[in-house]
C-alpha cells in the first residue's frame, strides 16, 4: 500500500523524521518496501503568470514572454512550449535555480535575453511525460514557492503488509498504529451523521446472510457528477497510486483509502426495485466495469435488483448500472462481506481490485455506517445534492464474533524473556484500542471489530512485543556447559567422504530430487516411481530413486559446452517404494553417493599417453573410499549398465550398490559419445570404517612365491582369491592377483590366473620347509575345492 506522509501526519504527527518513521513502521511489522519524494529536488521555482507572449524575432517555435513572478518587476523569458499563453499561471525557475543538478542562468537565446525558465511537469520530476508547461490553477498565489504550494516536501511510503493486517490497509489504520507506537495524539476523520433531506429509500434483501450479514444503502439525489474533484483530494489519491476519474468515483476511492471501507455507487435511475445480495442464477452473466463479461460461479456473491445482476459483491461493479458524468441520482452502497465469501473469487476470473483485496482479508464489520456518512458528506460538499435516509439490512447473528482472549502474565515473560509490569501491559492494550479487564494476574482482552488477526494468546504477546519494540528486547547469549561430543574413530562424517571423493578429482554437484519419469524407466527400470502431486515443471514430475540420471544430465550439459573430461559426484537422498509397492512411512529415503567419470583418465599432458577412463579406474577410486575396509565386486546385471561390464558392490557380504559402464543404448540415446563409468553406493556403508590398530613391522625379509592356477573361464578371480585367503597359513601376509592369461598352452574355455603370495614372520626368518608347506596347502585347497589345476 502506498500513502503520503503528509496525509498520515494530518491524523497523527509524531516527533520523528521520515526515515525514523519508516523504521518505526518496519519494526512494528508494517514493512516499508519503498520510500521516496514526490518530486525531484529543485529550488527557487515559484508560481508565475504570463503577462505578455510574443513571437521570437529569430525563431518560429520560440516565444518571448513577460512573466510576473512576484519579484517586483516583469521577467523576460524565452519559452518554446506550445501552450505558453497570456494569463496562465505556471512554474517559473528563477535565475540561480537548481533543477536536480541543472543550474538556471541568464542567457541569450537566438539573440534575445532570457532571465529564467518556464517549466513543465517533466522538468520538475512530477511526471514522466509532458506536452507543455505545467498549468496551475487560476487562484495559485503568484510568487509563492512551488514546493510549498504543491506540498512537494512530502514522502511517499510503500508498505508491504502481511495478509493478517488488513486493518492497516487505510490511513486511519496506519495512524492508529503510529499513535500506539509513539503515544502521539490521534485525530481520525469525523464521520458525522448526515441528516436526510428527502425520504426516498430502496429496500434491501439479504438472500445470503452468511456471506453478507450487513448491507447499507442510501439514495442521494440531484448531484452534479461533472463537478471537479478538489485539488487536495486529487493530490492524495495520486500519491496513493490511484488516478482521478470523476468526483463521485474519487470520493468512494478516497474514503476507502482513508477509512478502509470499500464503497460502490450505482446510478439509481438504472436500478429496478429492491436490492438483493444473493448467489447467481443459472445462465446469469455480468458485464463488469473493466469491460469483461463473466458467468459468475455458483459460490460468487452478487448484488442484484429485481430483474438482473448488477455487480460482483465486494469485487467490482457492473458497467450497465455504474455512474457516469450524466448521473444525477445515485445509490451509495456500504457493506460488510465475509472474507471467505470473497477470497480467491477475483483471481479466479483473472483480475483483482482494491475492494476484493480488502474484503478477502477482512474489513471492519462496524465501519459500514461511518464510511457511508463520511462519503455522503464529501459528495454533498463537492457535487451537491440531497441525501435520503440510510437503509440497512442486518443479520446480527452472522457477524464475526469477537471472543475474549485470556492472557497470562507468566506466559508473556516466558515467551518474550522480559518482565513487564501489569500496568505497562494494560497501557499497551489501551493504546491499541483493545478492551481489557484484569482478572488477578491475567488479562482478559476483547479485540475490536477491525482486528481479525487477534484470536489466541500468542497474538496478544506479539502485540506486546511490537509496541514494546523488538529493538528494546535484550539479546542475551545462551548459557550452558560446553561438552565435547564424542567422535568415534570407527566412524566418519559425510564431509570426510566428500573430501575423499574430491581428492580423486571428482567435482561435487547438487541436482534436483525431482526428475523426468523417463530417467526412472531408463536407468532404474522403475515403472512405479513416487509421483509429485504438484510438480514445479512437467519434466520434473517424479522423485528420483537413483542419482545416476542427474549425473548423466550433468555430463550432457558439459559436453554441450565442449568439456569432454567430466568427473562428478553427488551425495543425495533417493526415494522409492518397498519391494511390495506399499509405501513405508510414505516411501524409503536412503542417502547415497554416486559418481560418474567420462573422457580421459587424467588431463592431457606430454609425459603420459592419452587413455580414456575405464571400469578399473573407477573401481580403484571406489576401493580407495572404503580403505582400509575391502569391498567385493560380483558380476551382475543392472538396467543402467553394460551387461558385460557391470558389477554389484558388496561389503561384509551385503550388497550396498553397483558399478559399471553405462549401457550402449543410453549412451546413444543421450548422445554421450564415449560410455561413462558410474557407481552408486549407500552412504552409510562409507561412513563406517575400522579403528586403526598397531601391527609390528618385521625386521626380517619377506619371501615371495608365485602361484599360477588354471581354472574354468566362468570362475571369478575374486572368488578364487577369497578362497585362498580363507585357508592361508599365518605366515602368509597377502595374496595378490597379478596376471590373467588365455591362449597357447591353455585349454579352450579355461584361463590362467597368477597370484603373488607374500610370506613373512616378525620374529624370525622363514625356513624353506615352511614356505613350501604353505604353498602346498594353497595349491591343494585350490585343486580340491575350487576346481583349479596348477599350471605346468
Amino acid at each position: 500500500m502506498q500513502f503520503s506522509e503528509l496525509w498520515l501526519r494530518s491524523f497523527v504527527s509524531p516527533a520523528l523524521d521520515s526515515d525514523a518513521l519508516g523504521h518505526l513502521l518496519t519494526m512494528a511489522g508494517l514493512e516499508v518496501e519503498g520510500q521516496g519524494g514526490v518530486a525531484s529536488v529543485f529550488s527557487k521555482v515559484v508560481v508565475a503568470q504570463i503577462v505578455e507572449a510574443e513571437k521570437h524575432p529569430n525563431a518560429d517555435k520560440l516565444r518571448v514572454c513577460k512573466v510576473d513572478a512576484g519579484q517586483g518587476e516583469l521577467l523576460q523569458i524565452v519559452c518554446g512550449a506550445p501552450n505558453a499563453a497570456v494569463g496562465i499561471r505556471i512554474p517559473c525557475a528563477l535565475v540561480g535555480a537548481d533543477l536536480a543538478g541543472f543550474g538556471i542562468k541568464a542567457a541569450k537565446l537566438r539573440g534575445v535575453e532570457s532571465f529564467g525558465m518556464l517549466c513543465s511537469a517533466k522538468e520538475l520530476g512530477l511526471s514522466d511525460e509532458s506536452s507543455g508547461l505545467l498549468v496551475l490553477p487560476e487562484d495559485a498565489p503568484i510568487g509563492i514557492d512551488l514546493r510549498e504550494y504543491l506540498k512537494l516536501d512530502d514522502t511517499l511510503f510503500t508498505i508491504k503488509l502481511t495478509p493478517n493486517r488488513a486493518d492497516c490497509l487505510s490511513l486511519s489504520g496506519i495512524a492508529r498504529e503510529v499513535a500506539a507506537l509513539t503515544g502521539s495524539p490521534l485525530s481520525l476523520p469525523a464521520c458525522e451523521v448526515v441528516a436526510p433531506s428527502h425520504g426516498e429509500t430502496r429496500a434491501i434483501v439479504l438472500d445470503a446472510p452468511e456471506a453478507c450479514p450487513r448491507y447499507s444503502g442510501r439514495i442521494i439525489r440531484g448531484v452534479n457528477a461533472k463537478a471537479p474533484t478538489p485539488d487536495w483530494m486529487q493530490q492524495r489519491l495520486v500519491r496513493s497510486g490511484i488516478r482521478s476519474i470523476s468526483a463521485l468515483v474519487d470520493v468512494t476511492n478516497y474514503v476507502m483509502l482513508e477509512l478502509g471501507q470499500p464503497l460502490h455507487a450505482f446510478d439509481n435511475a438504472k436500478l429496478g426495485g429492491a436490492i438483493h445480495v444473493r448467489l447467481p442464477k443459472a445462465g446469469e452473466q455480468v458485464l463488469l466495469l473493466n469491460g469483461q463479461t463473466i458467468p459468475p460461479a455458483a459460490d460468487t456473491l452478487l448484488i442484484a435488483d429485481e430483474s438482473r445482476a448488477l455487480a460482483l459483491a465486494g469485487i467490482m461493479g457492473g458497467d450497465d448500472s455504474g455512474i457516469t458524468l450524466e448521473t444525477t441520482d445515485l445509490f451509495l452502497e456500504s457493506a460488510f462481506f465475509a472474507p471467505d465469501a470473497i477470497a480467491g473469487r477475483a483471481r479466479a476470473y483473472g483480475f483483482s481490485s482494491d475492494a476484493s483485496y480488502r474484503f478477502e482479508r477482512g474489513v471492519d464489520f462496524e465501519l459500514a455506517g461511518k464510511a457511508m456518512e463520511r462519503a455522503t458528506r464529501l459528495i454533498l460538499d463537492i457535487c451537491g445534492g440531497s441525501a435520503g435516509p440510510v437503509q440497512e439490512a442486518l443479520a446480527a447473528d452472522k457477524l464475526p464474533a469477537r471472543a475474549p482472549i485470556r492472557l497470562r502474565a507468566a506466559r508473556v515473560r516466558r515467551v518474550l524473556g522480559i518482565a513487564l509490569s501489569a500496568d505497562t501491559v494494560a497501557a499497551m492494550f489501551h493504546h491499541l484500542g483493545l478492551a481489557v479487564v484484569r482478572d488477578g494476574d491475567d488479562f482478559v482482552v476483547t479485540p475490536p471489530s477491525y482486528r481479525f488477526d487477534l484470536e489466541i494468546e500468542e497474538d496478544l504477546i506479539e502485540e506486546i512485543a511490537r509496541i514494546h519494540g523488538y529493538d528494546n528486547i535484550p539479546v542475551l547469549a545462551p548459557r550452558g556447559p560446553i561438552t565435547m561430543l564424542p567422535r568415534p574413530e570407527a566412524r566418519r562424517d559425510a564431509m570426510s567422504v566428500r573430501r575423499l571423493v574430491a581428492g580423486r578429482e571428482y567435482q561435487e554437484v547438487i541436482n534436483f530430487a525431482f526428475v523426468e519419469e523417463a530417467w526412472e524407466k531408463d536407468f532404474c527400470a522403475n515403472t512405479d516411481p513416487v509421483r509429485l502431486a504438484n510438480p514445479i515443471a512437467s519434466q520434473m514430475s517424479v522423485m528420483r530413486s537413483s542419482l545416476i540420471g542427474g549425473l548423466v544430465a550433468n555430463l550432457v550439459t558439459n559436453r554441450k559446452r565442449q568439456t569432454n573430461r567430466v568427473r562428478v559426484f553427488e551425495i543425495g537422498r533417493c526415494f522409492s517404494r518397498d519391494a511390495a509397492g506399499t509405501p513405508v512411512d510414505g516411501f524409503r529415503q536412503p542417502v547415497r553417493l554416486a559418481a560418474l567419470a567420462s573422457g580421459l583418465v587424467s588431463p592431457e599432458q606430454w609425459g603420459e599417453a592419452n587413455r580414456n577412463v575405464d571400469f578399473f579406474d573407477v573401481k580403484a577410486d571406489l576401493e580407495a573410499l572404503f580403505f582400509p575396509r575391502v569391498a567385493e565386486f560380483e558380476r551382475a546385471v543392472h538396467p543402467a549398465l553394460h551387461p558385460g561390464r557391470s558389477a554389484r558392490v558388496l561389503l561384509d557380504g551385503r550388497e550396498i550398490g553397483f558399478i559399471g559402464e553405462l549401457h550402449p543404448i543410453w549412451v546413444q540415446r543421450y548422445e554421450l559419445g564415449l560410455a561413462p563409468v558410474v557407481f552408486e553406493v549407500e552412504l552409510a556403508a562409507l561412513l563406517e570404517t575400522v579403528t586403526p590398530a598397531y601391527r609390528e613391522v618385521s625386521r626380517f625379509p619377506a619371501v615371495t612365491r608365485d602361484l599360477a592356477l588354471v581354472v574354468d573361464q566362468g570362475v571369478a578371480a575374486a572368488g578364487l582369491l577369497k578362497g585362498l585367503e580363507g585357508v592361508a597359513p599365518a605366515i602368509v601376509q597377502r595374496i595378490e592377483l597379478f596376471d590373467q592369461y588365455q591362449g597357447k598352452g591353455i585349454e579352450p574355455n579355461r584361463k590362467s590366473l597368477a597370484f603373488r603370495v607374500v610370506m613373512q614372520e616378525t620374529h624370525r626368518t622363514l625356513e624353506d620347509a615352511e614356505v613350501e608347506a604353505a604353498m602346498a596347502a594353497l595349491t591343494r585347497h585350490a585343486e580340491d575345492n575350487l576346481g583349479a589345476k596348477l599350471r605346468a
